[in-house]
């Protein structure tokens, strides 16, 4: 029989049993090292305890203190972290949350992103190997409905396309996730990151655009006002203090287009005063601008947004990894590509009469890289028999 329990750090207990006793310690948040003042995220380390050994629930200074924006080793860090170890190193399935703000503060390394928007593509992504994925929301509306990405998808959209990638894999990478303007006022908002969060999703965008949003990449673009997306922010980090998690907050904005850069600062910086773990400035007009908004917000984690033929220049990874952004995400990398093959292969078949799908790519093929294997050991592990031959 399991016993849990709510503890302060400093509590003492001693196991006499073989029961397994998990002891929660709420740990206070590091010391940012920015110079305005920033909400961090108040998180709780687990512990398990188990045989019959007298055992201390350790005091604070032997429990990893929880990352705060900007605060990159915990105490228990004896060396950094390289990006692709952070999967490797947690052995029972975790949240992706969990994982992500490991990468994000724990290491010192790019995060790229592909963007998926259904099973396929993020499997494709699973099996490359890619450290973390993206759930674009214009291929979520693509994809989903048929729909160009002009504020058409509404939450539940969303939220049951991220919950699906987000758990085809609960030892995969983490998803990131557009969660557009939070569908609503405050209180909508609120709702969203508990939705997502509840749905498995590791972070999400947060932006400025007014409700009749568009894709970042059209032009027209209009944004709230200053306060009314500080109210937005300051609804999403509360959910996620509520509901105890990870989640990484990230704060974009889209007012580059019509108040200019200036503004734009303003207003991630106040993001970040209200708890925002990283921010994104959407839509840069050229390298050196982007170069200057990390400068301007160091060391506040930004996320550059890379959309080929859209409104920004084409920035590699390269060159982001010399600018100093933590994460890339790449919206259009796999729907984009999707659509030019769709396209090619139907006017083949419109015209030749075939697909001409290459020999390698057979059915057998397409589910592997779907989880065909892990499916059939799940049945024979359980002693069925409907995989005893070939297929």
């Amino acid at each position: 029989m399991a016993l849990s329990a709510i503890a302060s750090p400093s509590l003492m207990s001693n196991v006499e049993n073989e029961s397994t006793i998990v002891f929660q310690a709420t740990v206070g948040p590091t010391t940012g090292n920015f110079q305005e003042k920033v909400k961090a995220v108040p998180l709780v380390s687990t512990i398990e305890v188990t045989e019959d050994d007298e055992t201390t629930v350790p005091g604070s200074r032997h429990v990893a203190s929880a990352p705060s924006v900007g605060s990159h080793t915990t105490d228990w860090v004896e060396k950094p972290l390289q990006l692709s170890d952070v999967i490797s190193s947690i052995l029972e399935p975790a949240s992706g949350a969990k994982k992500l703000r490991k990468m994000l503060f724990e290491t010192s390394e790019l995060i790229i992103c592909p963007g998926v928007y259904d099973g396929l593509s993020a499997r494709t992504a699973m099996e490359l190997g890619f450290n973390a994925m993206y759930m674009t929301g214009a291929g979520t509306t693509a994809s989903r409905i048929g729909q160009p990405d002009l504020a058409i998808a509404q939450l539940h959209d969303m939220r049951e396309n991220a919950e699906m990638i987000a758990n085809l894999d609960p030892f995969g990478p983490p998803l990131i996730a557009d969660m557009d303007t939070g569908y609503g006022g405050p209180i909508m908002v609120a709702r969203t990151v508990e939705q997502y969060i509840r749905a498995g999703v590791a972070g999400a965008h947060l932006e400025d655009q007014v409700l009749t949003k568009r894709c970042g990449h059209l032009s027209g673009k209009k944004v709230v006002s200053h306060e009314e997306y500080i109210s937005r922010i300051r609804a999403a980090h509360a959910a996620r203090v509520r509901l105890q998690s990870d989640f990484v907050l990230i704060a974009r904005t889209d007012a580059l287009q019509t108040l200019g850069y200036d503004e734009c600062i303003s207003r991630l910086r106040a993001a970040r005063e209200e708890g925002a773990d990283v921010g994104l400035l959407e839509g840069f007009t050229s390298k050196a601008q982007a170069a200057q908004a990390v400068k301007d917000l160091a060391p506040w984690p930004l996320l550059l947004n890379s959309v080929e033929n859209g409104k920004s220049p084409i920035i590699t990874v390269n060159e982001s990894r010399q600018m100093g952004f933590r994460i890339m995400i790449f919206s259009f990398a796999t729907l984009a590509p999707a659509y030019v093959a769709i396209r090619e292969t139907l006017a083949r078949l419109k015209n030749e009469g075939i697909v001409g799908t290459p020999k390698h790519i057979t059915p057998v093929k397409l589910f592997e890289v779907c989880g065909l294997q892990h499916s059939m050991a799940v049945d024979t592990n359980a002693g069925g028999t409907s995989f005893a031959g070939d297929l």
